[in-house]
């Protein structure tokens, strides 16, 4: 066994943890549905929706081959990832589907990590997936929110102990699975009284000449899928 400094930390970041009692993971569920529901706590907690709505765009854009020339966060939290390249194919349909998709796939993907114990894992992950994306933020209250944001990943998994970063870990994880259902319903809401005429299903529909109600469908389909796929690992079922 490596007891070096290094060997612990590489076994403090991908060993696994115990898992939390039960009512944890139900009281954390209430938590991120109590921050999720309200609209005055919606306004405020969805800045960190937006992060992992404009961090797909621009995470697919560089996977694709695009050139990312930044992204902007906006106090109304609204967002814009701004990227180069050919303006139709497959990599910009990809591009424009990654945002509204990005929330409740992270989630899912979280919930992974936590039914599988990897706690700090997921902690680690998510600050380095921060740290990526703060080197691409062009506007001041951006930087300002990933940094704060990204500092209480690194605090809770380096000062903390195993319940604390539990608790955290799996509040974050059903924030995304819950609050990615919502912005697709806003963006239903907005289309039909023609508010959202460049959104991002009206983009992809201009690229696939599919109706955006299909690609609005889509997203419903992939946060709800998510969000009972997500739930049912992190409930242990």
């Amino acid at each position: 066994m490596d007891t070096t400094p290094i060997g612990d930390l590489w076994a403090r970041v991908f060993g696994t943890q115990p898992a939390p009692e039960a009512w944890l993971v139900y009281v954390t569920a209430a938590v991120a549905l109590l921050v999720v529901v309200p609209r005055p706590l919606w306004r405020l907690s969805r800045n960190a929706i937006t992060i992992a709505h404009e961090g797909g765009h621009g995470l697919i854009a560089l996977v694709t081959g695009r050139r990312l020339d930044g992204i902007r966060l906006h106090s109304d939290t609204s967002g814009l990832t701004v990227s180069r390249g050919k303006p139709t194919g497959l990599g910009m349909i990809l591009t424009a589907a990654a945002g509204y998709t990005a929330p409740p796939l992270l989630g899912l993907g979280g919930a992974w990590l936590l039914a599988a114990h990897h706690i700090t894992l997921l902690l680690w992950v998510t600050t380095a997936l921060l740290l990526a994306m703060l080197v691409m933020i062009r506007n001041a209250y951006g930087a300002l929110t990933v940094i704060l944001t990204g500092a209480a990943f690194l605090l809770i998994s380096w000062l903390t102990g195993p319940d604390v970063q539990a608790a955290f870990a799996y509040a974050c994880v059903w924030f995304l699975l819950l609050g990615g259902v919502r912005p697709a319903f806003e963006l239903q809401s907005k289309r039909r009284y023609g508010h959202a005429g460049d959104s991002d299903a009206d983009q992809l529909g201009r690229l696939t000449h599919v109706p955006p109600a299909l690609w609005l469908f889509l997203f419903h389909a992939v946060s709800l899928c998510s969000l009972i796929g997500g739930g049912r690992w992190l409930l242990g079922l």
